[in-house]
């Protein structure tokens, strides 16, 4: 057997990261996407299940609603992408003001 193997020094650096913060307010903008897509949904659940299955234009059935809730997460997902409720604005501030970071300013260019 041989000695240990050795890797080159440049191997063992760590990579290079973005300033801190960047990378933060992405996260903090699709955790809080997230957040208002699951309130959405929670919010149109009662809305959908009151729609009748049998006179839907897609025949309806057991079919159309076992996958009902997924339409729904769907549409609440499009929503809060779209701009929703504003909700997700709310939180992404306040997610990055619990860390000590603010949203860049709108008027920045």
């Amino acid at each position: 057997m041989s000695g240990p193997v050795s890797l080159p020094t440049d191997v063992l650096r760590p990579t290079v990261q973005a300033p801190a913060g960047v990378h933060d307010v992405a996260r903090a903008r699709e955790a809080a996407v997230q957040f208002e897509t699951a309130f959405l949904s929670s919010m149109l659940q009662p809305v959908f299940a009151g729609v009748s299955s049998q006179d839907s234009m897609f025949g309806g059935g057991a079919g159309e609603e076992a996958f009902r809730s997924f339409m729904v997460d769907a549409v609440a997902r499009q929503a809060a992408r779209s701009g929703g409720i504003g909700l997700a604005d709310r939180v992404q501030a306040e997610l990055l003001r619990a860390q000590g970071l603010e949203l860049p300013s709108q008027g920045a260019s």
